[in-house]
């Protein structure tokens, strides 16, 4: 076998379609275009990413890093050191937070930081702890339970 001896497989290879010849061959006068309008002129093809003059969705979409979240959690959130001027196993929640006057605002459930240091042992029950935070809840022998959103 020599290179020159190489053909493509039978069947594999159409000839050109040759339009603009007649209509005997065909693809005539229009050439399969059509009779008008943006797609039938000569240079057809828009470019890619072209949305008919609409700004196109590579230009709609944020630039940079990540998009926004639409519905994001929203935590009310408390660190650990804010805990402490409360009494021996004092039982943490949203409501008794508010009505203790530490927490002015519900803006969602409850979530508890870890900047601080706590002394006391507490009932925690929250929402979300962070690791530091519910370490320290825990070797201040305190207690924390995860509440469910529903």
């Amino acid at each position: 076998m020599r290179l020159d001896d190489v053909v493509p497989q039978l069947g594999s290879k159409r000839r050109r379609r040759r339009v603009g010849r007649g209509i005997a061959a065909g693809q005539g006068a229009s050439c399969g275009f059509g009779m008008r309008g943006q797609k039938s002129r000569s240079g057809r093809p828009t470019r890619p990413g072209f949305e008919g003059g609409q700004t196109p969705l590579y230009r709609r979409l944020p630039k940079l890093k990540h998009f926004t979240l639409v519905n994001p959690k929203n935590f009310t959130v408390i660190n650990v050191g804010a805990l402490s001027a409360l009494t021996a196993n004092f039982e943490v929640t949203l409501d008794s937070l508010i009505e203790s006057g530490i927490l002015t605002a519900n803006d969602g459930p409850l979530k508890i930081l870890g900047d601080g240091e706590l002394t006391v042992a507490l009932n925690v029950k929250a929402a979300a702890f962070t690791r530091s935070a519910r370490a320290k809840i825990e070797a201040a022998k305190g207690t924390c339970e995860v509440l469910s959103d529903k």
